[in-house]
Formats: structure tokens, C-alpha cells, sequence
């Protein structure tokens, strides 16, 4: 075996492993990365607390140490073994594989007390390792679709909302006027915003029974507006759901509606994953016709 052929191998074994999760060892593989992201967000935790920080700071950053060198190693061998290197790096999980590892290198070259601030903020960005959770969440690509098909909707209603606060706005700001805290109509927004929301900090508050009745109104929109918001989004879900089942047909008897991670037919009991015109005769395929016939 030439050494392009072990190379074309090794890379083909490790893109099995790494980006691949239907064998034992990728299914170990990602369960391992998937325990070492949680540590590393938890000791990024940690390290956050001072009290903590200050009387085992140097086992935590060992720690991080080993979780960098480990998320580097991870990084090198995903562009590795890309099929499209430069593809992998420029998308979005290849981003965030990226900004995950590189505020601790960073991290090396601003050791100065004047850049503290900086690095402090390198740290923090190591949050986005929690970005790379979603990538072995199969049921995250069924709700991104889901919001992506629902965004035209979203959009329209979001420009109604943002109409309507600024008309609140506007209305308290004329009615409660600065004496009671609405100095301008920005101020005034702030406040139909966060009443609207139903999340009432309660810095600004009307006084005047007709600003009560106002306030009263944006309340009630507020409940209104978790409704229909919630709605758009379980509507595109349910057809998200609904267009996955009837896409899943069986290769056997043809018939659609089955649950997106089933295996084997509901009908006749062939294997999903096997096309009969394609493959010989198996177990599968001959109890299909079994029970067809």
C-alpha cells in the first residue's frame, strides 16, 4: 500500500469516526466530546467564581489547559479529514470549533495587567463550546427548518409589535408625561416594551387612571402576544414533523408515514434503510413480501 493510499485511508477512518455517529467508535467519539464540552463549560464556571478560583485556580486552569490542547487536537483532525477543508472551516460549526480553542493561545500573547480586561472577554468567549452541543442534536435541525419556514411570519408580526409599542410609547408619554417618569418617547417605548413582554421591572409605573388603562391594554396584548408567537412556531413545527413522516417511505410497500427514527416499516415490517431494486434479497426484504402476500 502506497502512502497515498494509507493517507487516503486513515483520512476515510477518521471521517468515519469523527463526523460519522451510525458506528461504535463514532458513537464513542462523540459521547467523549460531549462529556469534555460539559466539563470544560462547567470549569469555565468555576473558574468565574472568585472564591473557587482563588484556592484551586491552578487545578482549573491545568484543567483548561487539557481541554484546549484536547478541543485543538479535535479541530486539526476535523480539517484533516474534511472531504472540503476549507468548507468545513468557514462553516458555522467550523467557527465555532475555532473561537472555542483560541482565546487561551490568545490568551498567551496579552499577559500584560493593562490588557486584563481584554483577556477577561477571550474568556468568556469560550461559552461557545455550549455551540457545539447542537451539533449532535439531531431534533435541532427539524426546529431550525421549522424557524426558518416561519420567519416571513415572524417578521410581518414582529413589525406590527414594534408598531404597537411605539404607539403605547407615545400615548403614555403624552398622558403620564415626565412628572411620572416618562421623560421622552423612547423612555416611554422602554416601558411598552418591557409591559408588553409581561417581564415588569416596575423603574416606570403610570399614576393616572387613564395610563392605568393603557398599561392594562399592553398587559393583556402582552399574553395575546406569547400566543400567536408560540403558535406560528408550533404550526411550523407540526408541518416540519408532519412533511418528515410522509418523506420516510418504505422501500418495500411504498408507504409513507413513519416516525422519523424508525428502522423498520410499520406496515410490513422491511427495513427502512434497504432498497430491494438495489441490494440483493435479505431477512428484511423477504418478510416484507411475506406479509404482502
Amino acid at each position: 500500500m502506497t502512502s497515498a493510499h494509507e493517507e487516503a485511508w486513515l483520512r476515510t477512518q477518521l471521517r468515519t469516526i469523527i463526523f460519522g455517529t451510525d458506528t461504535p467508535a463514532g458513537r464513542g467519539f462523540d459521547i467523549a466530546l460531549l462529556v469534555l464540552i460539559v466539563a470544560s463549560v462547567i470549569n469555565m464556571m468555576l473558574i468565574s467564581v472568585a472564591a473557587i478560583e482563588s484556592r484551586v485556580g491552578p487545578y482549573l486552569n491545568g484543567f483548561e489547559w487539557f481541554l484546549t490542547l484536547a478541543f485543538s487536537a479535535e479541530y486539526a483532525a476535523r480539517i484533516y479529514a474534511a472531504r472540503r477543508r476549507w468548507a468545513y472551516i468557514v462553516s458555522f460549526y467550523g467557527l465555532i470549533d475555532l473561537l472555542s480553542i483560541l482565546p487561551l493561545y490568545i490568551g498567551l500573547a496579552l499577559p500584560n495587567a493593562h490588557y486584563f480586561v481584554a483577556v477577561r472577554v477571550l474568556r468568556v468567549m469560550r461559552i461557545f463550546r455550549v455551540f457545539k452541543l447542537v451539533r449532535y442534536a439531531n431534533d435541532a435541525n427539524i426546529m431550525t427548518r421549522a424557524l426558518r419556514h416561519a420567519q416571513r411570519k415572524m417578521q410581518i408580526f414582529l413589525g406590527m409589535l414594534a408598531l404597537m409599542v411605539t404607539v403605547l410609547g407615545a400615548l403614555m408619554y403624552v398622558v403620564e408625561g415626565p412628572e411620572h417618569g416618562f421623560t421622552s418617547i423612547p423612555r416611554a417605548v422602554y416601558w411598552a416594551i418591557v409591559t408588553i413582554t409581561t417581564v415588569g421591572y416596575g423603574d416606570i409605573s403610570p399614576s393616572t387612571p387613564l395610563g392605568q388603562t393603557i398599561a392594562g391594554v399592553a398587559i393583556m396584548s402582552g399574553y395575546a402576544l406569547l400566543a400567536v408567537t408560540g403558535g406560528i412556531i408550533t404550526a411550523e413545527l407540526t408541518n416540519e414533523i408532519s412533511n418528515q413522516r410522509q418523506n420516510t417511505q418504505c422501500p418495500h410497500c411504498e408507504r409513507s408515514g413513519h416516525e422519523i427514527d424508525a428502522a423498520y416499516c410499520k406496515f410490513c415490517g422491511g427495513d427502512l434503510s434497504h432498497d430491494p431494486d438495489e441490494e440483493p434479497a435479505d431477512e428484511s426484504r423477504q418478510k416484507a413480501r411475506d406479509k404482502l402476500d
